[in-house]
């Protein structure tokens, strides 16, 4: 596959694939009901959720509340192991370099993500630390799952954000109009 060209939405991905990215979707949108970035995340053994979480950064005021960081504390916890290996972990949006990080340190074989992130990806798009052969541990890797509908996801959600600035700045302007005049 060339690595240049994700996969949009499931082509060439498994069922039980399509089906956990689903369940990562799920989680991403219970992200944004709370006004967190719709990021979710699931990691599977044996063809069941043994753990799965979404952002909770702006809730926590934590800058470590990412989706799969979230995922990989509740899943060592529940298989009383930091070793996560015969784990598959379904993400929708490419992990950045703090949660690719502990992905290779908690040994998890499989990462599975919908959308590219251009500006801060650490899997494909800025740098390949999953399969680095200067680490001790790699991970196999399938990109572009669901991958329009983990990208609409956040593109909707940034939208909604600029234009909601975009009324308040103009509601302001408008305040301010009334009283100067």
């Amino acid at each position: 596959m060339d690595t240049n060209e994700p996969l949009t939405n499931g082509a060439g991905a498994s069922e039980q694939d399509l089906q956990f990215m689903g369940q990562a979707i799920l989680e991403a949108k219970k992200a944004e009901a709370i006004g967190e970035v719709p990021i979710g995340a699931v990691i599977v053994r044996d063809g069941k959720v043994i753990a799965a979480s979404h952002n909770l950064r702006e809730r926590d005021q934590e800058a470590t509340a990412h989706a799969e960081l979230a995922a990989i504390t509740e899943a060592c916890r529940k298989t009383g192991s930091w070793r996560l290996e015969d784990t598959v972990l379904y993400v929708t949006l490419e992990p950045c370099p703090m949660c690719a990080g502990a992905i290779l340190q908690s040994r998890i074989p499989r990462v599975v993500y919908g959308a590219r992130d251009p500006k801060a990806g650490c899997v494909d798009s800025l740098y390949r630390l999953l399969d680095d052969p200067r680490f001790n541990h790699r991970c196999d890797v399938t990109e572009g799952v669901l991958a329009d509908e983990c990208g609409a996801l956040l593109t909707n959600f940034f939208r909604g954000i600029r234009k909601r600035r975009k009324a308040e700045k103009q509601a302001r302007r408008a305040l301010e109009s009334e009283q100067g005049e």
